[in-house]
């Protein structure tokens, strides 16, 4: 079995127009459906939602100095929104999983496999 982190990248501002609320609520209705199929499939499984950008502050390197940033600053209109640690036993399965991740309007899910502190591959 290996850990796949299931990153999701949204587009926030489609949780801002009058029907707002209505798609926040089948949005997180459809995540709660999610992490039961995960439980039913046996799939050990973590995961968070994330407060919006703008509550985000990021540090940036550069060669060796650092700035804080108010902000995301993503290189794109879609905002990290939240995650799922899940263990299965390949990209084939976790990429499976991370189809049925719900996210209105445009935005993605970065599968990236979990590395391990002290791991094999340390």
């Amino acid at each position: 079995m290996m850990q796949y982190m299931l990153m999701i990248h949204e587009d926030e501002s489609v949780y801002a127009g009058p029907d707002g609320e209505a798609i926040l609520a089948d949005t997180l209705a459809k995540h709660m459906a999610l992490a039961e199929a995960l439980v039913a499939a046996g799939v050990p499984f973590s995961g968070e939602r994330l407060k919006g950008a703008a509550t985000a502050t990021t540090i940036r390197w550069n060669f060796g100095e650092h700035q804080i940033h108010d902000g995301a600053f993503s290189e794109s209109h879609e905002e990290l929104g939240g995650f799922y640690i899940i263990d299965v036993a390949d990209l084939d399965q976790a990429l499976a999983w991370a189809k049925r991740i719900a996210i209105p309007g445009k935005g993605a899910v970065e599968v990236r496999p979990v590395w391990p502190m002290g791991g094999p591959d340390a």
